[in-house]
């Protein structure tokens, strides 16, 4: 009988370290025949992006293009605002002793023919996820960044305005924030509440918890 992916213990102990969980990631190819039947017709590229002693989560939806092209995740533009609602210069964001950046897929989905992207495949968070949270608590700080993370993290169902809205529900330890994408720049000057409470609270959450190390 086929083992899976992650050789799970019966009694639900993951028999695997960190770095080779990375390396089980970074060569996953279960979306091959997925992601070749999509408009852009790409092969997978994981992007795992974390490692022991993180204290700080970024749980978001998917890496986009450019994410798929670097290797880098949040590589760019939504990347600078969300570095900027965190308070954090690349350096920091980008140390994975301190910060975790774990999508609810690792690879790009691709674009439909309408050129939008599509959603996480969800066989990516049924394989990996639980095994990923396992090995990265305790986690000091999670921040959830769209409606598919907050889903997983917070069992939420509401939409992402509403769990953002709420976000004093969830504090200190979790912050619920919409994609940092430009198409969400609208949405941000209908909301001056947004910048003017929650971005203030994240960033002094963000200079606690990672000076604590």
């Amino acid at each position: 009988m086929a083992r899976h992916p992650l050789d799970i213990h019966p009694h639900g102990s993951y028999l695997v370290r960190m770095d080779d969980l990375v390396t089980r990631i970074s060569h996953c190819r279960l979306c091959a025949d997925r992601f070749a039947a999509t408009a852009t017709r790409h092969a997978p590229r994981p992007v795992p992006w974390f490692g022991p002693g993180a204290r700080l989560l970024i749980a978001g939806q998917a890496p986009g293009a450019r994410v798929h092209a670097s290797g880098i995740p949040f590589d760019d533009a939504s990347g600078d605002r969300l570095r900027d609602w965190l308070g954090l210069d690349r350096a920091a964001f980008y140390d994975r002793s301190r910060v975790a950046v774990v999508p609810m897929a690792f690879c790009f989905p691709g674009y439909d023919a309408r050129g939008v992207d599509l959603p996480p495949p969800a066989i990516c968070r049924e394989t990996w996820h639980d095994a990923v949270m396992a090995e990265l608590e305790p986690i000091a700080l999670r921040v959830l960044v769209g409606a598919h993370a907050q889903r997983y993290h917070l069992g939420s169902r509401g939409s992402v305005a509403q769990t953002v809205a709420d976000w004093r529900a969830h504090a200190p330890g979790t912050f619920a924030l919409p994609h940092p994408s430009w198409r969400n720049t609208g949405w941000l000057k209908k909301n001056p509440w947004f910048e003017a409470e929650v971005i203030p609270a994240l960033r002094a959450r963000v200079k606690e918890v990672l000076q604590d190390d």
